[in-house]
């Protein structure tokens, strides 16, 4: 009979690069995320205004990645995506409140079984459920279904003002022979803006608008609110580098900061254009990446797991449908996705009720190429409003003017009325997502290429939505 392997033995087995006195020492794993970062607001992608000095610095002692598009534009689903190397649809995390469920794995999971000291601390990691409730509290209960205690070593949820008390945890507590992967979760700069404790508020009137919103009063006033958040964010960042260094962790530590989604206005957070996937994406690691690096490649939120589990030396699961960019970090030749998926899904906690919009309840689907974008709603009918910021200043004015006759045009197509449910943006052209392109006879290879990727991503995921094309 052939001899089984149980999984711990098998990364052993599969992963000896590090294993023996003369082989390089494992490498440390940190991942930061920002909370609603869309990767325009960084000082490093060209922004002239926002104040992130510490991220820039960072930026340019590793690699900046502009094409990192997280694999739902919300925090549940695209967290899921991460921690997974699958589609949120295929980990079955299409329920803002559900937990992961216990038998799909995550690559801390790998990394533990192979040696590493896992753990995540700070912000909500919201992979755990909503279990709180008269009706859902019991139920999460008695089936065990909140895992991530069991999961990581160390698992902490604490406010801001505790990011470095709870890394010195994690730290005192990991064993001294061991390499650690840590998760570092940030508040910042996610809705509501409460920037008022910000001592050097951004300039509201030099802040530029970008072309998918309305230069009105109150956008700029959110907007203002927004990087001042942003700024407050850079500064907890900088912590968590300083942290690092004290300890001696940062020559042999891959360092990789994102957003997990996309800012919380019209055309971001909750929406598949660009702004709401679109997140910073910077890593550094000491002699393996060069500094001062550039990448326009495509990259999914599902390649970030396989990418870890390469660096740690360990092996892809098969059923990861992400693939790593540890070559691309290092600067070496590497395969380059055609295409990058995401997948809108429910938002919140809320029950579906009459009058519920687009911020509760959304389905949708989307394929990009590096010039070319499909959108394919299936709940077109939905009115449109806002994740998170619906009742801010920026939407209210938006509202307002629209309502008085007096909005573009091109800002009432966006945001009032009935959606279609194919769009096509050309991206190179069209960087807002504008003016929807999908039916044009000159462009019809290029939706229908598009199309067909999309049906086999759905098809590969068992996603549970009509396919787009019935062939």
């Amino acid at each position: 009979m052939p001899l089984k392997l149980t999984r711990r033995q098998m990364s052993a087995t599969l992963a000896p690069a590090f294993r023996g006195a003369s082989q390089p020492e494992r490498p440390n794993l940190l991942m930061i995320l920002s909370d609603d970062h869309s990767a325009e607001f960084l000082g490093a992608s060209g922004n002239p205004l926002i104040r992130t000095p510490n991220l820039d610095r960072f930026a340019s002692q590793g690699i900046r990645c502009t094409r990192m598009f997280t694999a739902a534009p919300q925090c549940v689903p695209s967290r899921a995506a991460f921690l997974t190397g699958r589609s949120p649809v295929a980990a079955r995390m299409g329920r803002f409140t559900a937990p992961l469920p216990a038998d799909v794995r995550t690559f801390a999971e790998d990394l533990r079984e192979a040696g590493y000291f896992t753990g995540v601390c700070r912000r909500q990691y919201h992979l755990d459920g909503a279990a709180g409730g008269r009706v859902s509290g019991p139920i999460f209960k008695q089936h065990g279904l909140q895992t991530f205690q069991r999961r990581m070593d160390y698992v902490d949820i604490s406010p801001p003002g505790q990011t470095v008390a709870r890394m010195t945890d994690f730290f005192d507590r990991k064993p001294a022979a061991k390499p650690f992967f840590l998760w570092v979760n940030f508040n910042d700069p996610h809705h509501p803006w409460d920037s008022n404790a910000i001592p050097r508020p951004h300039d509201r009137k030099r802040i530029p608008v970008p072309a998918y919103l309305p230069d009105l009063p109150g956008v700029r006033e959110d907007l203002g609110r927004y990087y001042d958040e942003i700024a407050r964010m850079d500064g907890e960042f900088q912590s968590v580098v300083d942290t690092l260094e004290r300890r001696g962790f940062a020559e042999n530590t891959l360092v990789l900061f994102m957003g997990d989604n996309g800012f919380a206005f019209p055309h971001g957070k909750g929406t598949l254009y660009d702004p709401g996937l679109n997140v910073p994406c910077l890593a550094r690691w000491p002699g393996r990446i060069p500094p001062a690096s550039l990448s326009d490649a495509l990259l999914s939120g599902e390649d970030v797991g396989p990418t870890f589990l390469e660096a740690a030396g360990l092996p892809v699961p098969k059923i990861m449908s992400g693939q790593s960019f540890l070559g691309l970090l290092r600067g070496q030749a590497a395969p380059r996705r055609e295409h990058v998926f995401a997948a809108r899904l429910t938002h919140g906690s809320r029950p579906f009720k009459e009058g519920t919009t687009t911020h509760t309840f959304d389905l949708s689907r989307m394929a990009r190429s590096g010039r070319y974008k499909l959108i394919y709603n299936c709940t077109p009918h939905m009115q449109y409003s806002p994740v998170d910021s619906y009742n801010e200043r920026s939407w209210v004015e938006i509202s307002d003017t629209h309502m008085w006759g007096r909005l573009d045009p091109k800002f009432d197509r966006a945001y009032f009325g009935a959606r279609p449910v194919l769009e096509l943006y050309d991206l190179e052209n069209d960087p807002a997502e504008m003016q929807n392109l999908a039916g044009r006879p000159e462009l019809a290879s290029i939706q229908r290429k598009l199309t067909e990727a999309l049906q086999e991503k759905m098809i590969l995921d068992w996603d549970f939505l009509p396919l787009p094309l019935s062939e």
